[in-house]
């Protein structure tokens, strides 16, 4: 999965794109853009073997500005859900076709 992300550039350092057999160093900061949101962690220590995922954990740190931009990020995406309410059901055969004719112009 992170050999993907850095193909598709949601991995940075120094605003710079990270390709995917480079070498990750200890005091490095690095951007990573997911569905979730946008993270910067900072390296703290670089393992020789793959492990699990509570000791990968303690191998970096998010920064203090990271997880504040990511909670403003999620109130307004809570405040945006009491004026969008969700379906109450699954699309109908006609709004699936809406559906995929909007998306289909949108991508043109």
């Amino acid at each position: 999965m992170a050999a993907r992300a850095c193909e598709l550039g949601r991995i940075q350092s120094h605003n710079l794109a990270l390709k995917p057999a480079r070498e990750v160093r200890v005091g490095e900061l690095l951007k990573i853009r997911t569905e979730g949101g946008e993270f910067e962690v900072e390296v703290l220590e670089v393992s020789e073997v793959r492990g699990p995922a509570s000791v990968a954990q303690k191998l970096y740190r998010e920064t203090d500005s990271s997880r504040e931009q990511r909670a403003k990020v999620a109130e307004k995406r809570r405040a945006l859900k009491a004026f969008m309410p969700a379906p109450e059901g699954r699309p109908s055969k006609r709004d699936r076709r809406r559906i995929i004719q909007f998306r289909q112009q949108r991508d043109s």
